[in-house]
């Protein structure tokens, strides 16, 4: 899948394992967000496509892939973190 994410209309961000800290992440995204992100990720699922390379005016560019999760994973982990901190204390 590498490599090729761009040509089944995904973001680099869909393509992350979802661990506990994603999911908590993907949690954290906005209705919007959330919403724009399932559609994408389901195509190259579906059996009907599964795998299919889009059009190409259908790809997402470089320029377009934005890292959506970065911020809220960094959330994520800050809190856990504080989380540990405490536990120590």
């Amino acid at each position: 899948m590498v490599g090729k994410f761009n040509k089944l209309g995904l973001m680099r961000d869909d393509t992350i394992y979802e661990n506990d800290g994603v999911k908590e992440a993907i949690g954290r995204l906005p209705g919007n967000l959330c919403n724009d992100r399932v559609f994408p990720i389901k195509r190259p699922l579906d059996p009907g496509v599964r795998q299919q390379i889009l059009p190409k005016e259908q790809w997402t560019e470089h320029e377009e892939d934005k890292f959506y999760l970065e911020l809220y994973l960094k959330e994520v982990i800050k809190k856990r973190e504080r989380r540990m901190g405490e536990e120590i204390i």
